[in-house]
């Protein structure tokens, strides 16, 4: 993702989303919080995993900067947009996540990642789909070295 290349003239789920992106890797929660509609959901996985124990999401603006709190800020997160399909008033990425942890660990994970848009262009659903238990092998064959 080069965000030299948003532009007003995307259509407005694929912007909203690169915005995110950007965010997210300048470590920017304040304008991230700003891209979502008061009750938006996050689904970072879909369903069940650690970081959302009953599968529901996060819902609301203190729910969403909750999980920015205990997922996005312990890490340096950097995105690569794989393809991008814009479709209405959402978009799916497909795009791999490396992120940076505390102690120099890089844990890189594939995933696809649907956003959608109210009229406004507010982030109302960012839905992702990786599996977490990949990302658990890849941090015990790190731990065990190999």
């Amino acid at each position: 993702m080069n965000t030299e290349s948003l532009s007003e003239d995307m259509p407005p789920a694929r912007l909203a989303a690169y915005r995110s992106m950007d965010c997210v890797r300048r470590k920017d929660k304040a304008a991230w919080l700003e891209l979502f509609a008061d009750d938006a959901l996050i689904q970072d996985p879909v369903g069940v995993s650690p970081l959302d124990p009953k599968g529901s999401g996060h819902r609301g603006r203190e729910a969403i900067s909750a999980f920015w709190d205990m997922a996005v800020a312990q890490g340096n997160v950097q995105f690569d947009v794989h393809a991008s399909h814009a479709c209405g008033d959402e978009c799916a990425n497909v795009a791999s996540i490396t992120n940076t942890l505390p102690g120099g660990v890089v844990i890189t994970t594939d995933v696809v990642i649907v956003y959608r848009v109210n009229g406004v262009g507010k982030v109302v659903s960012l839905k992702a789909y990786w599996e977490f238990a990949k990302l658990e092998s890849q941090l015990q064959r790190m731990a065990a070295g190999a």
